[in-house]
């Protein structure tokens, strides 16, 4: 083709003024170079994540097939005894303010109208059912408490402070606790059991093979009173083993005297028909020191003060049953016996020397002042409100 001179000239200018016209590409592109890196890097996250959700995955499958077919390792479920509302948390156990018929002064709890009013004021509904017996545990960590007895047997509880009751022994025939709330004893089909109580759990237990009948009373310093099947009484120390013989000249057991020498009633030498109080030897319950001159009643309901100078003892005077205050001082135990108030129904709490409570036949609470009862006066009774159809108030041991 015939490309004339003025024909290039017009190309070649054509050519340049587009070049001048469209910007040229730059050697680098800061925005595409981000966008591009973050790219990048989401995607390396996004295969990182994957694969160590695919890593954990297969660890756990592989542990759970590894647990699930060990040949040493029991598959068998747990059972946790404990939690009597089927789930209820601590936060959920009821609270409320006590109402102010049960509170009677100084530090008396109890558990009344299936709930426990503490010496604070505090109310705790437990909902386990009727009560047989409270112990508070040492350094306010909460109470123990016995169910009363039913078909199935009795149920031991243990209530934390500040949280729902827990089950430590279910379907013991009889259970005992120490005053100091760290050891306890029950009797479970035909032997006899004893174990310390730490952390809220029974540990270090021992036992031994008992006749029918022999049942555990209460606890005499490290050893277990336990009344034999004929009558008698027998101090069975755990760590030995067996049984030793019973004595059937102890009749009942109140307590002991600070030196672990036990307080108890004996029958009256050459008189079948009455009954002594006298201090026992603490190796074979033989009595030390005998005093007939208080009248005690034969239902074995009574305590001694923990510093021993005083018996707090159903009995009769002038005619009249109800409680004797009775002094242990001097050769002669009981040499001074003062009528104290009405009948005891249950367990008597000494705060200290100073102050006894229990709870009377009518359902009352009764306070005994010893140097009121000295000077001519009697317990002070409250009336318990909340109190359930046939239940009864119970004084809660060991709230000093």
């Amino acid at each position: 083709m015939a490309v004339t001179q003025d024909d290039l000239e017009r190309a070649l200018r054509e050519t340049f003024s587009r070049q001048v016209a469209v910007p040229p590409p730059l050697a680098a592109d800061p925005a595409g170079l981000a966008i591009g890196r973050a790219r990048r890097i989401r995607h390396r996250r996004t295969l990182t994540g994957l694969s160590l959700a695919a890593v954990a995955t297969a660890a756990v499958t592989a542990g759970m097939a590894q647990l699930g077919g060990h040949p040493g390792r029991s598959t068998t479920p747990t059972v946790v005894l404990g939690d009597p509302r089927g789930g209820a948390t601590a936060a959920a156990w009821p609270v409320a303010p006590a109402p102010p018929a049960p509170r009677a002064g100084g530090d008396v709890e109890l558990i009344v109208g299936g709930a426990l009013v503490t010496a604070e004021g505090e109310r705790y509904d437990l909902g386990i059912g009727p009560v047989e017996r409270a112990q508070r545990l040492p350094e306010h960590g909460g109470w123990l408490v016995v169910g009363a007895p039913t078909p199935a047997g009795r149920t031991l509880w243990v209530v934390p402070s500040g949280d729902a009751p827990q089950v430590l022994l279910a379907g013991a025939e009889a259970v005992v606790l120490s005053p100091d709330g760290r050891q306890v004893a029950w009797r479970d089909g035909d032997g006899l059991f004893a174990a310390g109580l730490v952390a809220n759990r029974l540990l270090a237990t021992a036992g031994t093979t008992a006749a029918q009948g022999a049942t555990p009373v209460r606890f005499v310093g490290d050893r277990v009173l336990v009344r034999s099947r004929t009558g008698g009484h027998l101090l069975w120390r755990p760590a030995a083993g067996p049984l030793p013989d019973g004595d059937r000249r102890v009749l009942d057991v109140y307590g002991a005297l600070p030196d672990g020498r036990p307080v108890g009633r004996v029958p009256a030498d050459g008189n079948p028909g009455r009954s002594c109080l006298a201090v026992l030897d603490p190796a074979d319950l033989a009595p030390t020191a005998t005093g007939c001159a208080a009248p005690l009643a034969g239902d074995g309901l009574g305590a001694v003060s923990p510093d021993g100078r005083w018996l707090l003892v159903n009995g009769r005077t002038g005619g009249t049953d109800g409680a004797l205050l009775v002094d242990l001082t001097g050769p002669e135990p009981g040499h001074a016996a003062r009528a104290a108030g009405p009948t005891i129904s249950g367990e008597v709490a000494w705060n200290g020397a100073t102050m006894a409570a229990y709870v009377d036949r009518g359902g009352a609470l009764a306070r005994v002042d010893p140097d009121k009862v000295l000077a001519g006066g009697r317990a002070s009774t409250t009336m318990l409100s909340g109190v359930t159809s046939g239940e009864r108030p119970v004084v809660v041991a060991g709230a000093s």
